[in-house]
């Protein structure tokens, strides 16, 4: 072993169909290689915004008698040719004993240079693949499940700046969430999020109360002025939107 298995794959748009293997549904395969240990981002959702590219980690095992080039791991829904990726880098064979290989692997997702639809938030399958030399090769239907997320940001605002104990201070904020298709961020209304304080000294936030953002995403509430410290907005996303935290506003209490 000890093939060179590195490339990068560019598709243009979000779904591509690696060369040289043979089109067949998810564990339908060849047959004669076994992947296994494989994850994708330690388990964690991949969260994608709108202009910076995200380099995903990715693992596996590959033992196989054959010889071979260019196995990945790959994301796909319904069939093994909706796929979701723009670029993929495949390390060196880390040979674990004699036909046995350990590699590690990039998939690199840049919404700012190709094209990217909200409907591809979700759930996506995982499967893995290798190509035999000459002709042929094997994939297989891995049966985990990797979640790729719009990602989401807040804003905050809490005043007045000082303020008198015992008074009421007013905290605002707004949601919103990457649009993949725009390539900007777009009000996120009608969601849950927590509004959080951390007395001045403290190491921690604590929730407060829970509030609802309107319909153009703004969010609103307020709270008696009790001791100095930070306050801020945390949203713990969903099966398609990644969660996010504001920035901390500190209020002084006199």
């Amino acid at each position: 072993m000890g093939k060179k298995a590195c490339r990068a794959v560019v598709a243009v748009g979000a779904a591509a169909v690696f060369t040289g293997v043979a089109a067949v549904p998810a564990g339908a395969a060849e047959g004669g290689v076994s992947f296994t240990r494989v994850q994708v981002n330690g388990g964690k959702p991949i969260v994608i915004g709108v202009s910076e590219e995200v380099a995903v980690p990715a693992s596996f095992r590959m033992a196989t008698n054959h010889k071979w080039e260019w196995p990945a791991v790959f994301l796909y829904r319904g069939n093994t040719q909706d796929r979701l990726w723009h670029a993929i880098e495949t390390s060196d064979c880390h040979e674990v004993s004699r036909g046995v290989c350990d590699f590690n692997e990039t998939m690199y997702f840049d919404p700012s240079e190709w094209d990217m639809r909200n409907s591809e938030a979700g759930a996506w399958k995982v499967a893995a693949e290798v190509s035999f030399e000459g002709d042929g090769g094997d994939v297989d239907d891995k049966g985990l499940t990797a979640y790729v997320k719009r990602n989401s940001r807040l804003s905050v605002n809490a005043s007045p700046e000082p303020v008198a104990e015992g008074k009421t201070i007013t905290v605002t904020g707004k949601v919103t969430r990457a649009n993949w298709e725009t390539k900007k961020y777009a009000s996120y209304g009608g969601r849950l999020v927590s509004l959080q304080f951390k007395p001045s000294g403290a190491t921690s936030y604590t929730t407060v109360k829970k509030v609802h953002a309107n319909g153009s995403g703004a969010l609103r509430t307020t709270v008696k002025a009790s001791k100095t410290g930070a306050w801020r907005w945390a949203y713990y996303g969903n099966t398609t939107t990644g969660p996010s935290t504001s920035t901390a506003d500190n209020v002084v209490v006199r």
